[in-house]
């Protein structure tokens, strides 16, 4: 009996590790491929307009797999969805390293998509399904810290196998964590975990509708930053397009009785301030996130290991705070201070670099980073433990698959509108928006100025996402 319950133990642990190995995998591939982005483009043989339509397939197929998540888990369980997603992911893992062209990695990082889509949304969604109530804290406490402790890893990585190995060792790294954690989903997952109930019948209009909507809205958001000055009509006609497709099909899965998208579940006002405050946080991050390798590289002059440790240390910052919060959120009945000083956070740092003068060391970035890695963490994981308390356990899992479906968008936006106000930022400097290669001297100082206006256009932003979380009564 001592036996079989030590291996019960034993089997939970490594439950917990196995959850939090599958959304740290998505974050350490995306993390690095983001912070390599520009050697990758060279590797590629890609100008950067051409380079953003691969960016934009991976979002697409992610968006897409969330959309299917409770139809497939319904139908397979979740034994066999994330192990056959983690072979699917690594599959396009390989196809993206061995890609010559920007079409043969555009196709790799689609199928990657389809395959990484389902381990944020699902991996979270266990964790109710697998833990009881005294097991639960303990099984997110791993799953955050996990988490944060690989995305701190991705930059650094990512520096090193670019300088050591060659752009191709972004998307190889990653295939032993992926063996391990599909031989941990085929071994430990239960198999009948996730099924059950009635599962949704197979629709293809619906699917069909989303799937257009989201690659239309997504390819005009990456498209963007290179066309919305020369080409404003098909991309604003591309827009609009997208947009109409998807309410359309968020009308037709509210009417629907067996949707994709259980949206009627999820009305709720606490839910919807939740994904509201989520996302601020992502519009605020992602932009954050798009600006600091620009401006500490091509702005300030750092060579890219120096930016690898900065982002590296900053995310290190934010694994600290995730560790202190886990510790001490039971003793914070009122969340609210935390939530606005974490964005108050931001505006700090965005302040900060934009007031560094040209020749700033790395020490004097010391500060900002500090600032920014407690922003990571202080807006977002109060939201994140606020948002889903009134919904039942099965509406968490549809309240869930919709924030990351959100999280997706909103990440598309911000990077696409930072890219976008630094171009024209430039333009309006009268210098090329161009960072292919080394920058001449007045282009470099263009470049250091615009960021440095960005970062007071995000300061602003930040305190007026602070002022929201002060005002709304919702999330306390």
């Amino acid at each position: 009996m001592s036996a079989a319950l030590s291996w019960h133990r034993d089997k939970q642990r490594l439950l917990m590790l196995l959850l939090g190995l599958l959304v740290g995998l998505e974050f350490l591939e995306n993390g690095m491929f983001v912070f390599a982005a520009s050697y990758i483009v060279g590797g590629v043989h890609a100008a950067p307009r051409e380079f953003a339509q691969a960016q934009a397939a991976y979002a697409i197929g992610s968006m897409v797999m969330i959309v299917l998540q409770q139809w497939l888990s319904r139908h397979f369980g979740y034994r066999r969805y994330l192990t056959v997603s983690l072979a699917i992911f690594l599959a396009g893992a390989l196809a993206s390293a061995a890609s010559q062209d920007i079409l043969q990695l555009s196709a790799a990082r689609l199928v990657q998509g389809f395959g990484g889509g389902a381990l944020f949304t699902s991996s979270r969604v266990l964790i109710p399904m697998l833990f009881g109530a005294k097991e639960r804290g303990l099984a997110v406490k791993h799953y955050m810290l996990i988490l944060f402790g690989m995305s701190a890893c991705a930059p650094l990585m990512a520096a090193g196998f670019v300088e050591g190995w060659g752009w191709r060792w972004i998307f190889l790294a990653i295939l032993p964590l992926g063996a391990l954690a599909m031989a941990g989903c085929w071994r430990l997952l239960p198999d009948g975990a996730g099924r059950g109930g009635e599962p949704v019948r197979w629709a293809v209009t619906p699917l069909l509708m989303v799937a257009v909507a989201l690659t239309l809205l997504q390819l005009g958001l990456s498209l963007a930053p290179y066309d919305v000055f020369a080409r404003p009509a098909p991309l604003a006609a591309m827009a609009v397009a997208g947009a109409a497709l998807l309410l359309a099909f968020l009308w037709q899965q509210w009417r629907h009785h067996e949707p994709l998208l259980r949206l009627r579940e999820l009305r709720n006002p606490v839910y919807g301030m939740g994904l509201l405050l989520y996302f601020l946080h992502y519009l605020l991050s992602n932009a954050s996130n798009y600006l600091f390798p620009i401006f500490a590289e091509h702005g300030l002059g750092f060579p890219l290991a120096a930016v690898g440790w900065m982002a590296s240390f900053s995310a290190l910052v934010s694994l600290a705070v995730a560790y202190g919060y886990i510790k001490l959120a039971a003793k914070m009945p009122n969340k609210k201070p935390m939530m606005t000083a974490g964005a108050a956070a931001l505006a700090v740092a965005a302040l900060m670099f934009a007031l560094l003068p040209s020749d700033a060391s790395a020490w004097a970035l010391l500060p900002g980073l500090i600032a920014k890695g407690m922003f990571g963490v202080m807006l977002v994981l109060p939201v994140a433990g606020l948002t889903f308390r009134s919904l039942s356990d099965e509406a968490f899992a549809h309240g869930y698959q919709s924030k990351n479906l959100m999280r997706q968008l909103a990440g598309s936006f911000s990077g696409a509108m930072a890219a976008i106000a630094l171009e024209n930022r430039q333009i309006a400097h009268g210098a090329p928006a161009a960072m292919d290669g080394a920058l001449s001297v007045a282009a470099q100082q263009t470049l250091l100025h615009s960021c440095q206006q960005l970062y007071g256009v995000l300061a602003l932003l930040a305190l007026a996402a602070a002022a929201v979380v002060l005002l709304q009564r919702q999330l306390k």
